[in-house]
């Protein structure tokens, strides 16, 4: 019989659960000291300044999963952006600009699939230079100046809101909870599982591993560039060169969150979590004043601190294998 110590015992083991309690510590510390970290406004602002990167953790995490990871994302996001932008200042619909824009996201991820699967350039490789790619297309079609974007019907998107609730945050809840309900429940999806576990034994079985790669890579480029649409609307300007880093945060909140560099092993909402963390941390340092590049140097650490515990995590998990063996 499961009672309520034992389930709270079986949950609090997760890494989930635990980075949530420690996410409730440090913001009751936050609070403790500057004494407006749990206010309703600076809770709306982590939340919409992360907004956009949690629509970019389903396919971040997608992409860990599989074995690999996508250092495009935020090129894309400002490619996706730039474009949009640039086709509604050409006087197309707005849902055919829209289109153009996230078309675009979905092209440079199917790229990185084939150059992946079928050239077998390594994913650090492929998605770096998509990264430099991407950047490029956007400095060029914007000769490195920002576009403004002054139409009322297209900034509804970013700006809105549903019974108070800003659009942004919606549409980035319902991509995380449908995209970890996916991750869980499909057929397909639980297919890259199978491909990061064990990319020969899924082969094996019957699975097409290229294609699930290549729906990986494509699925990431589609929601960073649906991220840089959406943020285009929100900030009324497409910037090309917003975006820049955006990949470590989005890479060290699903590792954080829980997934794996060696692959087979996440969660979308892991990811979430992760990256309300990273989220946290950024605010407090700016309600303590601390200088922005002292925040980027603590990003680096704890991106550094993520891939060390998990690194360290393999370990052990491949020391208690081989003692089941050799007992």
């Amino acid at each position: 019989m499961l009672t309520a110590s034992t389930f709270w015992a079986r949950h609090l083991q997760t890494r989930e659960m635990t980075l949530v309690i420690l996410i409730l510590v440090v913001g009751i510390i936050l609070q403790l000291i500057t004494g407006r970290f749990f206010t309703f406004a600076n809770l709306n602002a982590i939340a919409l300044g992360f907004s956009t990167s949690a629509i970019m953790v389903l396919g971040m995490t997608a992409a860990l999963v599989s074995g690999g990871f996508d250092l495009a994302v935020g090129s894309v996001f400002a490619l996706g952006g730039v474009v949009v932008a640039e086709m509604l200042r050409n006087g197309l619909p707005i849902p055919v600009a829209m289109l153009i824009g996230v078309g675009v996201g979905v092209l440079t991820g199917f790229v990185n699939g084939l150059l992946i699967t079928k050239v077998q350039i390594n994913p650090f490789i492929t998605t770096l230079g998509m990264l430099g790619i991407a950047r490029g297309i956007g400095l060029a079609i914007t000769e490195g100046s920002p576009i403004p974007i002054r139409i009322q019907e297209f900034l509804v998107y970013g700006q809105g809101k549903i019974m108070g609730i800003p659009n942004l945050i919606i549409i980035a809840l319902l991509i995380v909870v449908v995209g970890d309900f996916l991750m869980r429940r499909s057929v397909a999806f639980r297919q890259i599982y199978f491909v990061g576990g064990n990319e020969e034994a899924a082969r094996l079985s019957g699975i097409n591993v290229d294609r699930v790669k290549i729906g990986v890579y494509a699925l990431s480029g589609f929601l960073a560039a649906l991220a840089g649409v959406l943020s285009t609307s929100r900030f009324t300007v497409a910037d090309p060169g917003t975006g820049t880093g955006e990949e470590l945060r989005i890479i060290a909140a699903c590792i954080i969150g829980g997934c794996s560099l060696s692959g087979g092993k996440g969660t979308v909402i892991g990811g979430l979590i992760g990256l309300i963390f990273v989220g946290f941390i950024n605010n407090g340092l700016t309600l303590l004043r601390v200088s922005v590049y002292w925040q980027q140097l603590t990003m680096g650490v704890v991106l550094l601190v993520a891939v060390g515990f998990d690194t360290f995590s393999q370990r052990l998990q491949a020391r208690s294998r081989g003692k089941r063996k050799t007992s």
